[in-house]
């Protein structure tokens, strides 16, 4: 499964409304540890597909980022039947994705 593109307008439907764990990826472009994680988070995706990966854009959308407090990218949230369960931040490889959407 690819990394769906999350923006205000689809956030409700492909997240909170999403019927698999939603592991969501707020990033920018000009961000180093961020450009690092988008290939690990792509072969996250590709080894499960029971899991909704996505990423949203800091920049495209700070109303987004602004109600999970983002501070510092990359953050990565969890979401499982609408609610955010967990919350990490920094760069992480798959064997921390797998362990931190359980």
């Amino acid at each position: 499964m690819a990394v769906i593109t999350i923006t205000k307008e689809n956030f409700e439907a492909e997240v909170l409304h999403s019927t698999k764990p939603v592991l969501l990826d707020f990033w920018a472009t000009w961000c180093g540890p961020c450009r690092m994680q988008a290939p690990i988070l792509e072969a996250f995706a590709g080894e499960h597909s029971d899991i909704k990966v996505a990423k949203c854009d800091v920049d495209e959308n700070p109303e987004l980022a602004e109600k999970f407090s983002i501070m510092s990218i990359p953050s990565l949230l969890v979401f499982k039947s609408g609610k955010l369960v967990k919350s990490a931040v920094g760069l992480h490889d798959k064997e921390a994705l797998a362990a931190l959407v359980k």
